[in-house]
């Protein structure tokens, strides 16, 4: 992932953002030091924003498409309420598991509850009204058209949907590859949707909140 801004204003942004809790910032420093996709991980200034959607928004159940090792999970659950639920797709084992191991240590971990397997399958096994409040998508760029129409049927009418990569460092631009232009086509087709509303935002690697229409 290329850097979209300039590297001392995304540190400006961090230090004046929250601060991640200790075990978030535990969390960050071993995927850095154990896994060369690293530059997977949502970061704490895109960690913050999440977690004040949460609160802000009163959200009581998250859908997460995209665990990795368990940051931006982690940060909802800890702005979820005690009573707060969140399901998460991943169909990596090794990172699963580290993401469990750290969620078994925080006191939040139980409300979040993992689903390894392709997140087609498991987006399929939930019900139609499952009303989740929040969607949160980071995953196989190839599949976020499939991703989203499914997302349709299961964010509640109000709720939102919160798509990441959406700038793709930029190459949404002049796409070309397979994953450029699904990203595009994403992009067109949410902004085309008379069912939403959206807004990409230019934080990272580009966020589009999407608001499904009551």
């Amino acid at each position: 992932m290329e850097a979209l801004l300039d590297p001392a204003l995304a540190t400006y942004c961090e230090t004046h953002s929250e601060v991640p809790s200790p075990l978030l910032r535990e969390l960050e420093q071993y995927t850095r030091a154990h896994f060369k996709d690293a530059e997977m991980l949502i970061g704490p200034v895109e960690g913050a924003l999440l977690a004040l959607l949460v609160r802000l928004l009163a959200v009581r159940r998250v859908l997460e498409i995209g665990l990795f090792t368990g940051y931006s999970a982690l940060t909802m659950a800890e702005a979820l309420p005690q009573d707060g639920v969140l399901v998460s797709c991943e169909i990596r084992p090794d990172t699963a598991a580290v993401a469990q191991r750290f969620f078994d240590r925080s006191p939040h971990g139980g409300k979040i509850h993992v689903r390894v397997a392709p997140a087609l399958d498991t987006l399929e096994g939930l019900r139609d009204d499952a009303a989740f409040d929040l969607a949160f998508l980071d995953a196989d760029k190839e599949n976020y058209g499939p991703y989203y129409e499914r997302l349709r049927t299961l964010v509640r009418p109000g709720g939102l949907i919160v798509a990441d990569n959406t700038l793709w460092s930029g190459r949404v631009l002049s796409p070309r590859h397979p994953s450029d232009l699904a990203i595009s086509a994403f992009n067109r087709r949410v902004h085309e949707d008379p069912g939403v509303e959206c807004v990409l935002l230019p934080v990272r690697d580009g966020l589009t909140l999407i608001r499904r229409k009551p």
